[in-house]
């Protein structure tokens, strides 16, 4: 298969789609990869690098989108991207669809086949793909949220974990997921005080195991989670419902009866935020306040640190990249009802329940769409 690896253009995105090390499996696997000139630069990637793995090295996207049969990613495509892409051709990358109408709209008039990362299940119920960046954002969240909290920020000029004789600042992590664990782990290091809030008894229960008694654990329900925000220095927001738009959990209302100078991170960003009063924001231009909240929305958290962000993603990625390359897509799909859950978009229809009803497509079953 050939397989093509066009350079990132989202504001501040230095990730790549694959890594020398994934380029040389692919090729020892017998298939061609086209890369993008300087597509991963951002990260110590040089062309040569990718030459010695054994790929070819193009001048433009437009090279790699018209020679790929499948084109490798991170990020959504752009709408420069998405009219690039063509009927049969096969996308493998995060694309968040329930709250982006017009990438949506795009990829069903493409007829492309689109898989999604952040919706490739594993036989625990997990997200194999999005777990590698849901820790580096649980862990970067911390960090967001200290820097909000710095008078400079707009914050109350609070220091995260205190100092011997001050208290620290208080943290609540709405979801105690993936996110929501490596959040508690970050702030527990720093020394603040740390509450997270879940609905599944068993994952409160996992998290007061692993940190020894140390985090606080709440059932949430309206009337905990308003207690707990208000009365929070730093809310983190991480709520994941797979493939869905994420709920709004956190109102206006309450935004503005929180403390002055508190702080907010909405890692759920890019299924659409938990909190009412996000909206997606680049590292570039990071933050805004409402109603004298700090309000962190980054939508690609992890592209603040690409290196890391890229090689773990390719841990994860690789093994399903060779199961599509080797078999084909279609054999590979119908092999694999966890990477069959992966595809969001083919042929012109809508194969993922959740992203059809929050936008309002018809829906059609996985199967029958591949048969179709």
């Amino acid at each position: 298969m050939i397989i093509g690896v066009p350079k990132e253009i989202k504001n501040h995105e230095y990730r790549v789609g694959l890594t020398p090390a994934s380029v040389r499996e692919l090729v020892t696997n017998k298939h061609t990869i086209i890369v993008e000139s300087t597509a991963g630069i951002g990260i110590g990637l040089t062309d040569e690098d990718y030459i010695t793995a054994g790929a070819s090295v193009v001048n433009t996207a437009a090279e790699v989108f018209a020679q790929a049969e499948m084109i490798i990613k991170v990020k959504e495509p752009l709408a420069a991207e998405r009219a690039m892409l063509r009927q049969g051709q096969i996308l493998f990358t995060f694309l968040h669809l329930a709250p982006d109408l017009a990438q949506t709209e795009d990829l069903i008039k493409s007829k492309a086949i689109c898989i999604a990362y952040e919706t490739v299940t594993d036989s625990k119920g997990g997200l194999p793909l999005l777990a590698p960046m849901s820790e580096v954002a649980g862990r970067m969240a911390i960090q967001a949220g200290a820097r909000a909290l710095e008078k400079s920020s707009g914050g109350s000029g609070m220091l995260l974990g205190g100092v011997p004789g001050v208290k620290p600042a208080k943290v609540v992590i709405i979801g105690g997921g993936m996110v929501g664990t490596n959040a508690a782990q970050m702030a527990i290091g720093l020394g603040a005080d740390v509450t997270v809030l879940d609905r599944c008894v068993d994952v409160l229960r996992r998290i007061n195991a692993q940190f020894n008694g140390a985090v606080k654990v709440i059932y949430s329900t309206v009337d905990t989670l308003e207690q707990e925000v208000l009365a929070a220095d730093l809310v983190i927001g991480s709520i994941l419902v797979a493939g869905a738009a994420a709920p709004k959990l956190v109102s206006a209302d309450q935004i503005k009866r929180m403390k002055p100078g508190s702080a907010i991170v909405d890692v759920a960003i890019d299924q659409g935020g938990c909190i009412a009063t996000s909206k997606p924001t680049t590292h570039a231009d990071p933050t805004f306040i409402v109603d004298d909240v700090v309000h962190y929305c980054v939508a690609n958290m992890p592209g603040a640190v690409p290196r890391t962000s890229t090689f773990a993603l390719n841990n994860a990625t690789l093994p399903f990249i060779l199961r599509i390359a080797n078999k084909g897509y279609k054999a590979a799909l119908l092999a694999d009802s966890h990477l069959m859950n992966g595809l969001n978009v083919i042929n012109g229809q809508v194969t993922n329940q959740s992203v059809a009803e929050a936008l309002g497509f018809a829906y059609v079953e996985s199967t029958t769409a591949l048969n179709a």
